[in-house]
């Protein structure tokens, strides 16, 4: 008989739903400055605290800098940490940032996407959180309020894995996620509490201290430097593993570093990262009712790059549509980029789709023009829907 599990559902808000998984990881440590639309996680995990549900010490901060270097701290004297930000926030941890990821220290951070300035906007895109791209972070993103919960508790276990020990940035869009509202199944805190055991090592050995960030000569510098690249592909299988163990826990369907939509008979496929993923999916099923043979891969893991998994599913296609909420100007968009580089040698052309900056409002009709234009042969390399 096969044993059919109800799991507790709860109607969470995206940023909710994280502080929710943060509540269950038991973080000794948080440093968070509010920032939007990142500030009601903050609001709801000080409620956490002051309730008693969250036995942690949350640092009233001064500014976003401050706040990821006392985690940073905090994390090296051997503490669970946590904190989260949002564009200009996340710009002005940025030194600190670079610090924590050369270090190599084990720190969970949640980005609620926000685009950049100039000009000044509050609403979502991808360009503050692709540009810590080369922090030496672990970087996943999110595609609904569900996947912010689970990758948020998968953060922390991949964080502090040994065979990683590298800090974790959540990525998830900012108010198309974190003010939304959706059914999220959560696990019981036993499950959490097996999946995610106490922080087991320190970095620090109290019995004999040593100095922390000292000035490297040439050759060490260069000895850390490629010590981190070998533990960012490391990474790679040891994020699978967990993600595999998740999925057994909570009985949910696979997670990885990409994931396929209709795409193993495809000829075209969309590339995407994020929340419009499922806008992507409503194309692809409409394109595939008009006779094209439409798929998508979604990037759920951009750092490290798995550009092994993007050329095993799309070194064949036709063609493939890379939809970019970034762009890193003077060369193109920054998704487009890497996946053109997975898929150097092979046949299939890599077109460049940039929309969606600054919240510009992107529905499944603008990916099914895109991909009508693809075939009909009047898609030019780049573009921009403005």
């Amino acid at each position: 008989m096969v044993q059919v599990l109800k799991r507790k559902s709860l109607a969470l808000v995206g940023n909710h739903a994280v502080a929710y998984a943060v509540k269950q990881a038991k973080p000794q440590v948080l440093a968070v400055f509010p920032i939007t639309p990142q500030t009601t996680m903050l609001e709801k995990l000080a409620e956490y605290i002051q309730k008693g549900e969250l036995k942690a010490e949350m640092i009233k901060i001064e500014s976003e800098h401050s706040a990821m270097a006392s985690i940073y701290g905090a994390a090296l004297a051997g503490a669970r940490v946590f904190t989260a930000t949002a564009s200009q926030g996340l710009l002005y941890m940025g030194e600190m940032i670079y610090w924590a990821g050369g270090q190599r220290v084990p720190i969970v951070a949640a980005v609620a996407t926000r685009a950049i300035a100039e000009p000044w906007s509050i609403w979502d895109d991808h360009q503050d959180f692709l540009s810590k791209r080369d922090a030496i972070w672990i970087q996943m993103m999110a595609e609904n309020v569900q996947e912010a919960y689970d990758l948020t508790i998968q953060a922390f276990r991949i964080s502090e894995d040994e065979r990683v020990i590298l800090p974790v940035m959540m990525g998830f869009d900012g108010f198309i996620l974190t003010h939304t509202m959706e059914r999220v199944e959560v696990l019981e805190d036993y499950e959490v509490d097996s999946f995610l055991p106490p922080r087991q090592f320190n970095l620090i050995d109290f019995s004999d201290p040593i100095g922390i960030g000292p000035i490297a000569q040439p050759d060490e510098y260069m000895r850390i430097r490629y010590e981190a690249m070998k533990s960012m592909e490391r990474a790679k299988s040891v994020i699978e593993e967990i993600m595999r163990e998740y999925e057994r826990i909570s009985g949910k369907k696979q997670y990885g570093l990409v994931e396929c939509y209709r795409c193993e008979n495809a000829k075209y496929a969309f590339v995407t990262m994020g929340a419009w993923s499922g806008d992507a999916k409503v194309a692809v099923d409409r394109l595939r009712d008009q006779g094209i043979e439409a798929g998508l891969l979604k990037v759920r893991v951009f750092r490290p790059f798995p550009k092994e998994k993007i050329a095993e599913y799309l070194n064949s296609m036709k063609g493939v549509i890379v939809f970019d909420r970034a762009a890193s100007f003077g060369s193109g968009g920054i998704l487009a980029t890497e996946v053109k580089s997975a898929l150097y040698g092979s046949q299939t052309p890599v077109y460049s789709v940039i929309a969606g900056l600054g919240g510009k409002d992107v529905r499944p009709l603008h990916f099914q023009k895109v991909m009508e234009d693809l075939v009909n042969g009047k898609l030019e390399e780049e573009r921009w829907i403005l």
